[in-house]
């Protein structure tokens, strides 16, 4: 078992996507900003379907003792516990329409606020869109924080086809049973995530793991470029 680690770094962030009229929005609507732990870590990690991302990202959470916010898991909860912003999800839902980005963005920042004390958080698969990204930028803005590391497994097309229609022949799921579907949305994931990565890059937060390989050699490389935060390496 690895010792629980404890970092020192600066910042903390959410993910979120709102358009300029959106942002307008919660701009005018931020008031009060509830006061964070500071230091934090915060993590943002991508993965294509197949590459393990939701197992590591749930590993790295218990070992650094991050909050786990995932997209999907957070709108269930609002949903389930009936919140105001789950009821409004809800009926955009219910009409066969797209949640719009204030509400998802809603929903990120109440997360945020009701883990005031901890560690840090890890963004499972959040922001899809650079448009995304800005906004998390405008967001954190407001509490002078910012996104720590964004990681990303590397996982080429061959090998998530594999292993999804390896995972197809016991799962019964049917969209692990299609190459075409599966071959798909990793294309469909290269689109969304690649300018995204850039985005990061750019501001010299992102890297890039291999992702093939025994699970526990995954694991220790994403450890490794995690403990080189807030030490001035370049990651």
């Amino acid at each position: 078992m690895r010792p629980t680690r404890e970092l020192r770094v600066p910042t903390f962030a959410v993910v979120a996507y709102i358009s300029d009229f959106a942002v307008a929005l919660l701009t005018s609507l931020r008031a009060p900003v509830h006061v964070l732990r500071s230091p934090m870590i915060n993590l943002i990690l991508f993965g294509p379907p197949g590459s393990g991302k939701g197992t590591q990202a749930l590993r790295l959470a218990e070992e650094y003792k991050l909050v786990h916010i995932s997209t999907g898991d957070l709108f269930r909860a609002e949903i389930t516990g009936a919140t105001p912003l789950g009821i409004e999800a809800k009926r955009y839902m219910d009409a066969g329409q797209l949640v719009p980005d204030t509400v998802t963005i809603g929903m990120f920042r109440s997360k945020l606020e009701g883990h005031a004390d901890a560690a840090g958080f890890i963004y499972d698969g959040f922001p899809r869109t650079v448009a995304q990204a800005q906004a998390l930028d405008h967001l954190l803005a407001n509490y002078d924080a910012g996104v720590d590391l964004l990681i990303a497994l590397d996982v080429d097309e061959d090998e998530i086809t594999r292993r999804l229609l390896d995972r197809g022949a016991t799962s019964g799921r049917a969209d692990d049973r299609d190459e075409a579907t599966i071959r798909k949305r990793y294309q469909v994931y290269l689109q969304q995530t690649t300018p995204v990565f850039d985005y990061y890059d750019g501001h010299g937060k992102a890297v890039r793991v291999i992702g093939v390989g025994e699970i526990n050699h995954v694991y220790a490389a994403l450890c490794e470029a995690i403990d080189q935060i807030g030490h001035g390496e370049e990651v």
